[in-house]
């Protein structure tokens, strides 16, 4: 799992008056809501005698512990301590980190790092949301497998002919070959692009809608954003799109938080609605059944575990942009941290322990980026 990405947190809509916890690259966090409506994110672990923030109660623009009532503010920094006075003076180390939050495409999303704004990846966008002629919905699912077998298979072109029959055509075809595809590549990011042929849409609505020739060749592409969101565009014809966006939060090794918005160009009418996210289910889950029993759960550090092909491609360059990540000191060491069986409470660094010291909570531990770049070249 990686640091200095942005993840989503959950829903806007499920941010109301009443705290969130909420489970990241295997850490608690609490998400807020101030006075004035603004979501935050703070580390959960109260720094007097490690309480749960999350279970304690908003008290105007702050978060108050439920175990003695220490109050922090959207920017980690204690603002009562009650046991103290109304006159106390806060010791300098009473903080927490505090993670930029940007609510956007119905989402809070949540910057998990340390790297000043100018040197953090971007949130992956979504140009037609809010659009005149789109419509968009979103999904919510968690699963237990490893996001970045997620990611992997989002950019994976050849599985659409043998796990989704409404993509391909189980395997059936004799003369069946992946199609070539053209390489996309990002400062942050690859994928492909190309044609292939398809079954014909399942749902009547959606074939009359599609307008599609008869030679059932569909264009489209695929490519992720950072360590942990896959965008897919879908043209089943030159009147009909489907753009699908992923925004992915590991809960830890084994379990993803998977956020889907999808946006369509036809049958925008909302009583449409529940079939569009209905078809987006039937097709997740077929995802998930065949990523649930993948083996090794988690991705591989070194792709000699695995025997690549052609197609594989676009996973052999994430995987490359994994390892560029994990040089720059930004992968989480998991093992000390399960080595650690809860008896040491981390917190993902925040950008505001560039500026100051005097830190209560130990940092997650990460792997060294000189030890990356020496398994690299070995």
């Amino acid at each position: 799992m990686f640091m200095n990405f942005w993840y989503p947190a959950l829903k806007t809509d499920e941010l109301g008056s009443e705290p969130k916890l909420v489970r990241m690259l295997g850490l608690n966090f609490v998400v807020f809501r101030d006075a004035k409506g603004e979501a935050h994110c703070l580390s959960n672990v109260c720094v007097h005698r490690g309480g749960n923030l999350a279970g304690g109660k908003r008290k105007g623009d702050c978060i108050e512990c439920p175990y003695h009532g220490w109050q922090f503010n959207g920017e980690g920094a204690v603002t009562r301590i009650p046991s103290l006075g109304l006159q106390a003076k806060i010791p300098s180390r009473a903080k927490i980190d505090a993670y930029p939050t940007v609510e956007r495409y119905g989402l809070v999303h949540v910057f998990l790092g340390d790297l000043p704004q100018e040197e953090r990846p971007p949130i992956m966008e979504i140009p037609e949301y809010g659009q005149e002629g789109w419509r968009a919905t979103i999904q919510h699912w968690n699963f237990n497998f490893d996001y970045k077998r997620s990611i992997e298979n989002g950019i994976d072109a050849a599985h659409n002919e043998f796990v989704h029959p409404t993509h391909g055509f189980s395997g059936s075809r004799e003369d069946y070959k992946l199609e070539k595809r053209e390489p996309v590549v990002t400062e942050w990011g690859t994928g492909i692009w190309g044609r292939r042929l398809a079954p014909p849409l399942p749902d009547r609505k959606m074939r009359e809608a599609s307008g599609r020739n008869e030679d059932g060749i569909i264009e489209g592409g695929t490519g992720h954003n950072g360590a942990n969101a896959v965008w897919t565009l879908i043209h089943p014809s030159q009147s009909m799109s489907i753009h699908q966006y992923l925004y992915e939060a590991p809960i830890d090794e084994e379990h993803t938080s998977v956020y889907l918005i999808n946006l369509r160009n036809f049958m925008i009418e909302p009583e449409h609605d529940a079939r569009m996210m209905e078809r987006n289910q039937y097709v997740a889950f077929q995802d998930r059944e065949v990523l649930e029993a993948v083996r090794p759960v988690v991705t591989p550090r070194t792709n000699t575990k695995e025997v690549f092909v052609v197609g594989d491609e676009p996973i052999a360059r994430y995987r490359n942009f994994l390892k560029d990540w994990e040089a720059r000191g930004w992968r989480i060491d998991t093992e000390k941290v399960a080595a650690s069986h809860g008896r040491v409470a981390y917190a993902i660094p925040s950008p505001a322990r560039r500026s100051s010291k005097g830190w209560t909570v130990d940092a997650v531990p990460l792997v060294s980026g000189k030890a990356a770049m020496k398994a690299a070249a070995e």
